[in-house]
């Protein structure tokens, strides 16, 4: 295959996804989509369509090809090592009150939305099923991870864990992936007719979520970005995805493991960070600039890094 071909293969992958993203920007600022809207789909998202998705997706899936508890156990170690680093750095740059938030945004990605999509994108019913089964890591890691970070920052809150991990063990998209693994390895087979009334609903679940992360963009909050913003969005977009890719590839990871783990490491900031940052009192304004920076970035990034995983025939 030559390397014109590589490139728009690699463009099939990733423009549906980023377009259905801007599609969301121009809808909201067209005024055919508002912020009430934005709320209702993206909690319909949440709690309903993707912990659907996720299930269908675990339950359709040969577990033998896609439970892989080596590559669970990598992400995790990963997860914590780039929340050091990010941690290391921001000691060393960032300025003491904003060191919470920066690592948040350069370590926590968004990989139940656009990982995901990506993810399906790429590896079809593979990549929905190992990437459903990621994000049951992804969740208890990014949550806890984030929650310590700007506890250390912010002494006048008081951080309830007791709450928190309770949040954590009633995520709808936790319950799906302990609810679809033992189904999935019984062999238990659903009616027809469910299992296609489930698919319907589960459709929705990746055009809405991604137009829904595209209307809360704002161009504003973009140019605003400071020196900040940008250097915690080079490290999530740039930096991180290097680092723990090479690492993967480094333990034998290769094909579409790899693959699925750099989509997962290279998605932007989760839209997820804005509200922990406010609720434990964080710079909410900074959190903001770096989800929009890194979803803009996001586009020429993944769709770089991908062309030349897969020129070098890793992916």
């Amino acid at each position: 295959m030559g390397l014109v071909d590589v490139f728009f293969g690699t463009l099939e992958v990733t423009l549906p996804v980023f377009v259905m993203v801007f599609i969301g920007l121009g809808l909201k600022r067209a005024g055919w989509i508002d912020q009430p809207f934005i709320n209702t789909a993206s909690l319909l998202v949440f709690k309903g369509t993707m912990p659907m998705l996720i299930f269908l997706s675990i339950i359709k899936a040969d577990l033998d090809a896609t439970l892989n508890p080596l590559l669970l156990g990598f992400f995790a170690l990963a997860t914590l090592g780039n929340f050091l680093f990010s941690w290391g750095w921001a000691i060393l740059r960032v300025p003491h009150a904003d060191r919470g938030v920066y690592v948040q945004g350069a370590f926590r990605g968004n990989c139940g939305i656009v990982g995901l999509a990506l993810a399906a994108g790429m590896y079809g019913d593979y990549g929905l099923s190992a990437g459903g089964l990621l994000l049951g890591v992804v969740i208890l890691t990014y949550n806890a991870f984030s929650v310590i970070a700007l506890a250390a920052y912010q002494p006048h809150q008081r951080t309830n864990w007791r709450s928190i991990a309770s949040h954590i063990a009633h995520n709808p998209l936790i319950l799906a992936v302990v609810v679809a693994v033992p189904v999935a390895a019984l062999e238990l087979r659903l009616p027809g007719w469910l299992m296609t009334s489930g698919e319907y609903f589960a459709s929705l679940t990746l055009p809405l979520a991604l137009i829904c992360i595209g209307a809360t963009l704002s161009l504003g909050s973009i140019r605003a970005s400071g020196r900040l913003a940008t250097g915690a969005s080079l490290m999530k977009m740039i930096t991180i995805p290097i680092l723990a890719t090479s690492a993967a590839w480094l333990v034998g990871f290769q094909g579409r493991e790899l693959g699925v783990l750099f989509l997962f490491f290279a998605s932007p900031t989760a839209a997820a960070a804005f509200v922990m940052a406010k609720a434990m009192g964080g710079n909410a304004v900074l959190t903001a600039n770096i989800i929009a920076l890194t979803t803009l970035m996001a586009s020429v990034t993944i769709t770089l890094g991908v062309f030349g995983l897969r020129l070098a025939g890793l992916i």
